[in-house]
């Protein structure tokens, strides 16, 4: 007990595995942009992480992509997708396995229109482009999200002489696409769609101003995009609701927005527990006399993060904020950079406990991707067992164990405040950050897969309002 005691001395001096740095991951005097926020520029599957953005390093704006397959440790070159003398912008990727999926607005046809471009082989190699759209007017700002076999896109279209909704699929895995389906209908503007699917119930969230001012407006299909419900408000204010993102995670459907009902642009969030039946109240998760904008969102069970921008410290910078109940409460801001130029149009991912983001930034004197990551940032599988309040706080042995790969922790919290709970190896090396976060009075438990640990023992340690504990574990493979 003496060696573990000294061993959690010089373990506490050492920070936890948090925000890593800033890493860049273009290099060219020209711009690099990402996309507006509705899409996202960044995908993962794996340890395969997918990024994408327009580039006019070639005389004009081209479709770019990079890609890491470890987690973002390390990346690949830059890949040009697109090569034509026109226009390619706004691109948005998501991901199913070892498929890649690209859209993006693409003006070679004298207008613009929708293009798509697929990746079989997680990245490698690249088929031909696909025209999605076809007509007189603009198709622009398209957004995609897949499940499996199916690929959903939306984007904004003008062919009804005011931008409407338009949405489009294909159920093969992008070898072929159905008919362009319009899913709004009226004689005011929509705008930036956002898409998320869950199985075959397909969630989009859009700005619209058919109530005389700009407000957040929300559909759904249930069956795989073949019908869809109807429009659903979700804000009702007198100002502007704009620029949405939407996430799910199960039944809990989460969206973002930004919104100047307090006099200047703040980010409001809302969700819905019920598949996008009924939804909740709206929440305002920043507050400064600044301007934050443009919110992403992506969501793994009862875990919820968002981005944006904000100048609040006097230039646009990217900031973070995490819920881990599922959207009831929010932790604090984190910015996430700092430098005296501008950052921007931030994209947020998850792969496992990772949290992986992507942005413009000036700090170089021209428009270049960075990224940065949180290797741990993602807690997943933690279960509120109880809100009862519990006799005391307390740590129990993990079950099973011996265990191989996965094991179960319970810890009870008498109080609410900040809980860690930290895997370390016998040297005292942190393995994995299970908990980090505010947590209520209650009893918890939190998964822990060690598939990617050797055999050995592993301990792991609880600091919750000023109660310690440690307890061994073993790993058998």
């Amino acid at each position: 007990m003496k060696i573990l005691t000294i061993l959690f001395s010089l373990i506490t001096a050492q920070a936890f595995a948090q925000w890593q740095p800033d890493l860049r991951l273009t290099n060219n005097p020209s711009v690099s942009l990402t996309s507006h926020n509705n899409a996202w520029c960044i995908a993962s599957s794996g340890d395969s992480l997918h990024v994408l953005w327009h580039d006019n390093r070639d005389g004009n704006y081209e479709i770019y992509y990079k890609r890491s397959t470890n987690g973002g440790s390390g990346w690949g070159a830059d890949t040009r997708l697109t090569s034509n003398s026109s226009y390619s912008g706004f691109s948005s990727v998501s991901v199913s396995g070892q498929v890649v999926h690209v859209v993006w607005l693409d003006q070679r046809d004298g207008n613009s229109e929708i293009y798509y471009k697929r990746s079989i082989d997680g990245g490698s190699s690249w088929g031909a482009d696909t025209r999605l759209t076809n007509n007189s007017l603009l198709s622009e700002y398209p957004s995609v999200s897949v499940s499996g076999q199916v690929a959903h896109v939306v984007w904004v279209d003008s062919r009804d002489g005011n931008t409407e909704i338009y949405y489009k699929r294909s159920s093969d895995g992008g070898s072929s696409w159905g008919a362009d389906t319009r899913l709004t209908n009226n004689s005011s503007l929509s705008d930036d769609p956002s898409v998320s699917v869950s199985g075959q119930v397909i969630h989009i969230v859009f700005y619209d101003n058919r109530d005389g001012n700009y407000e957040i407006y929300y559909k759904r299909s249930t069956d795989g995009g073949s019908s869809w419900g109807a429009d659903t408000r979700l804000t009702n204010n007198v100002l502007i609701s704009g620029r949405p993102s939407v996430a799910i995670s199960g039944q809990f459907a989460h969206v973002l927005w930004h919104d100047n009902r307090d006099g200047n642009y703040e980010i409001y969030y809302k969700r819905s527990s019920d598949g996008g039946s009924n939804w909740g109240a709206d929440t305002r998760l920043t507050n400064n006399a600044s301007l934050s904008e443009y919110p992403s969102v992506s969501a793994s069970g009862q875990v919820v993060h968002a981005v944006w921008h904000d100048n609040r410290d006097g230039n646009p910078e990217i900031y973070y904020k995490r819920s881990i109940d599922g959207g009831s409460s929010w932790g604090a801001d984190t910015r996430l950079t700092n430098s005296t130029n501008s950052s921007y149009y931030p994209s947020v991912a998850i792969s496992g406990q990772a949290v992986h983001v992507v942005w413009s930034d000036m700090r170089d004197g021209n428009s270049e991707i960075y990224y940065k990551r949180d290797p741990t940032g993602n807690l997943v599988g933690i279960q509120n067992i109880s809100n009862e309040m519990p006799n005391g706080f307390s740590l129990e042995q993990n079950y099973p164990n011996p265990f191989n790969p996965a094991t179960n922790i319970k810890f009870n919290i008498l109080k609410a405040g900040i809980v860690k709970l930290i895997i370390y190896d016998v040297l005292g090396n942190e393995v994995a950050q299970l908990v980090n976060g505010e947590y209520n009075a209650g009893t918890y438990k939190v998964d822990f897969d060690a598939s990617s640990l050797s055999s050995g023992v592993y301990i792991y340690k609880i600091e919750a309002e000023g109660f310690n504990d440690v307890k061994k574990m073993m790993l058998i493979k």
